[in-house]
This record gives structure tokens, sequence and C-alpha cells, in this order.
């Protein structure tokens, strides 16, 4: 690999897949060799990346021979059954997908949070869930100074957590609810269009989606805190693309809303936006296509009697950040390794 990593695509031709392909680009990682892997139905067909038209493939179990990197967004169900040609093939396995973020042998890393957890990977690594990674670049800076033992969550996340499908139908839902035309829902199970959908995944016994359960459950791994209290409320809104959260936090210690300001300016990933007599803070349209994930409407919680409470807002491109971006900064993790 002396010049360069020999990159796999998996999943290519889907709205993160694109994004990858996209940021592998941008941000200059060294491609030594570029494979983009699809379904039988995109072989044949071509992207373009730096310059050049590639070739998409079929997706098969010997398509990792030669491989160092292998970038999958191609769903669980596809990520499980090709594990093990990845693995056999001697790549690493970077996934976008739900399939091994929770095993315990597998690093769930966002870059900026838990580096140092990727190099314990046994040939995988996984990429936590979207709302999480954008809840994490903004929070685990504040939790390393006084401590996170309580969060409360409630996002508003755009149609592109259901991929260039979900895009698609907010677009056409739009058009035809602002033309008097009928709206038939597929990628939601209620019109999205000019509404609110509180359900995101299935429902569990307890009420909570899976969706929810993540926020919870990826917290807990990647923070190494298994007693952190996490309540969640997933959301489905009428926008595009990047997701929004507010998030209510408890520490152990006392934080004002100065001193979070203070370690969020030098915080990886962040970019404090917090000037509301300015009318300055997160939104998705500012948001979107960008790298840093947005905080602001920073303030104490006046609910508390003490000053371990704050409230803040965040918005962060679900497909950069919360996915594609994500994996590409973990296989510059082992980039920074090698030239080290």
């Amino acid at each position: 690999m002396s010049n360069g990593f020999h990159v796999a695509v998996a999943g290519a031709t889907g709205a993160v897949g694109v994004e990858m392909v996209k940021t592998l680009e941008k941000r200059n990682f060294p491609v030594r060799s570029l494979k983009l892997l699809a379904s039988a139905r995109s072989a044949g067909k071509t992207m373009r990346f730096k310059g050049e038209e590639v070739v998409i493939e079929e997706l098969t179990a010997d398509s990792f021979k030669g491989v160092d990197v292998a970038l999958f967004s191609a769903g669980s169900d596809i990520s499980r059954a090709f594990r093990q040609a990845v693995t056999d093939a001697g790549a690493l396995m970077i996934d976008n997908s739900s399939a091994f973020r929770m095993e315990d042998d597998v690093p769930l890393v966002v870059p900026e949070v838990n580096p140092e957890d990727a190099f314990r990977h046994h040939g995988v690594i996984a990429n936590p869930n979207c709302t999480t990674i954008i809840m994490l670049v903004a929070v685990a800076p504040l939790h390393r100074a006084k401590k996170l033992v309580r969060l409360v969550a409630a996002t508003y996340q755009a149609a592109s957590g259901a991929g260039a499908r979900g895009m698609a139908e907010l677009e056409e839902q739009t058009r035809q609810l602002l033309n008097g035309q009928p709206v038939q829902p597929k990628a939601f199970a209620h019109r999205l269009g000019f509404n609110l959908i509180p359900h995101i995944d299935v429902f569990n016994e307890n009420g909570y989606t899976k969706e929810e359960l993540k926020m919870l459950n990826e917290s807990r791994k990647m923070l190494h805190e298994p007693s952190l209290r996490v309540s969640c409320t997933s959301v489905r809104v009428p926008i595009l693309r990047a997701h929004s959260e507010a998030l209510n936090l408890e520490f152990a210690e006392e934080i004002t809303p100065a001193e979070a300001r203070a370690i969020l300016s030098k915080a990886p990933g962040v970019k404090l936006v917090d000037e509301p007599q300015a009318n300055r803070y997160p939104m998705p349209m500012d948001a979107t296509e960008q790298y840093d994930v947005l905080v602001g409407r920073i303030r104490q919680d006046i609910s508390r009697n003490d000053k371990r409470g704050l409230d803040i807002f965040v918005s962060g491109d679900q497909v950069l950040k919360g996915a594609a971006l994500n994996a590409v900064q973990i296989a510059e993790l082992f980039l920074d390794r090698k030239n080290a």
C-alpha cells in the first residue's frame, strides 16, 4: 500500500455510496485503484472519479481480492452476506449498516469521538447510526469535560435517512400536494409532504422504535459509559437532507453555556452557530453538504435547581457526516497511522 489503497465501494449507486465516492475524491484519499460494486442491474454502468469513468461491477464473493478497504453501504443483509468474503480477502470492511454495530468485537467509531477503538478491529469497523454520529460529535467534547449522565433527545430526521428513494418521494409528494393531486406513500408509513411522522424503524414492546434505541445503545458503547441514560423520540420531517436534534443534557458536574461554547469552539467537526440575537442558529439548510455538525441554541436548563443541565440544538448532514464522510474518516485513521 506504499502508493495508496485499493478501495472498494459496495452499494456504489445508492445515495450514500455516491457520496462515498465523491468524498474519497474531495478529501484526496490516496486511492490506488477503485472498485465500484452494486447489484447486477447496475453492472456495466459508469460513475466518474477523478475525471475518469469507472465501470460498475456486480458485487460477488470474488470482488474483494486485492482490496485494502471496502466501504459498504448496501444494507444489513448484504453486509452480513459478504462479511466473510471481505475479511477472507484481507480487506478492512467499514460498514454503514446496522448489521454489526452492537457486536462486542466490532468497533463502533466516530473519529472525533473514539478513534482509538478503530484499531481494535478484527476485519470489520461499523459506522454508527446517523443521528448518533451527529449527536456525539457535539456531545462528546462536553462529556469529556463534565461527564454526561443523562440525555433526552428529539430528532428531526430528513427524508435522506430513507435514501434516494425517500428524497425522491418527498419531492414528488410536494409537487402533488401543491397541484392538488392525490398522494400515495411508499417509502414512509404516511405522507411526508407537509407532515411529521413520529415513527422511524419498527416499534419495540417498550414503545420505543429501534431507531430511538440506537441512540441509547450506540452512545453507551462509543462513550464507554454503560450506565448512561438516554431517552429519544425520532421524527421524520419534510426536509430533503440533514438531520437536526434538540438535546437536553445532564452532567455530573456543573456547566454553564459559556463553558460549553468555549469547549465546542475548539472541538473537531463542530461549527458553533450560536448568536440567537442575530437569528443565527443551526438549521438543516445550512448543514446540507457541510462536513461539520452545527451546534447552537446553547442555554442553561431552567427546569433544574442546579447548573448541571444544558439544552442545545444541532444540525448535521445525514448523508455526509452521518454516513459517507464518517466512513472515509475511519479509513483515514489508518492512513494517518501508516504515515506516522
